[in-house]
């Protein structure tokens, strides 16, 4: 059973950075990604839905005035970018609540000037890099925690285990221009620890 959704914000150490992004075929990615999800199939279009209605909505409220991004998992709508106003960021967050669907908003929003494009180029960037990272560290399946950068601040969402969480959390925090990073994670318990081999008496005895 997965648990209720635990956020978490820690300070990014600046290091070196290591692999480009990974490029892989757009239909291969979506066959492994359905097929190891842990979301239920149901969910992951619940998601989908969420998306679309939320940028529906927040686009026509929002106008000029913002640019916001809209990421949901397991139902759990993050919502980034900026607004030129306070009052601007909660009705987003009000509009997005109100979708049927969806169970929690995480309201990421900065009040503040428009994002530039050479940063929204750099968080582009950034997202990829880590994923690279996740893929060459082989500590857990990167198709279990997604990723989402915002003016440098790198958002972990996924169904986890803690141990999962820490590792993808260690691995984002090391990518050289990563500011922050902000877990929203749905937690599932440890899997059960495999049974030590015991050694024969006869092979002790030897």
């Amino acid at each position: 059973m997965v648990r209720s959704v635990t956020i978490a914000v820690l300070a990014a150490t600046v290091l070196q950075s290591g692999c480009a992004p990974l490029v892989v075929g757009a239909a291969a990615v979506g066959t492994v990604m359905v097929a190891s999800d842990r979301r239920p199939a149901d969910v992951q279009l619940a998601d989908q839905r969420i998306e679309l209605q939320a940028g529906q909505r927040v686009g026509s409220l929002v106008k000029d005035d913002g640019h916001v991004n809209i990421t949901s998992y397991n139902k759990q709508a993050l919502v980034t970018g900026e607004t030129r106003t306070e009052a601007l960021k909660q009705e987003v967050e009000r509009t997005v609540a109100g979708i049927a669907e969806v169970r929690g908003v995480v309201n990421e929003i900065q009040v503040a000037p428009l994002a530039s494009l050479s940063s929204r180029t750099n968080d582009t960037r950034l997202t990829g890099v880590v994923k690279g990272k996740f893929l060459d560290d082989a500590k857990f399946s990167p198709l279990y925690v997604k990723v989402v950068t915002e003016s440098g601040v790198v958002y972990l969402l996924g169904i986890v285990t803690h141990k999962e969480a820490d590792d993808a959390t260690n691995i984002a925090r090391h990518v050289s221009g990563v500011k922050r990073v902000v877990r929203v994670f749905d937690y599932i318990p440890e899997p059960p620890a495999q049974a030590q081999t015991q050694t024969p008496a006869s092979e002790a005895a030897k």
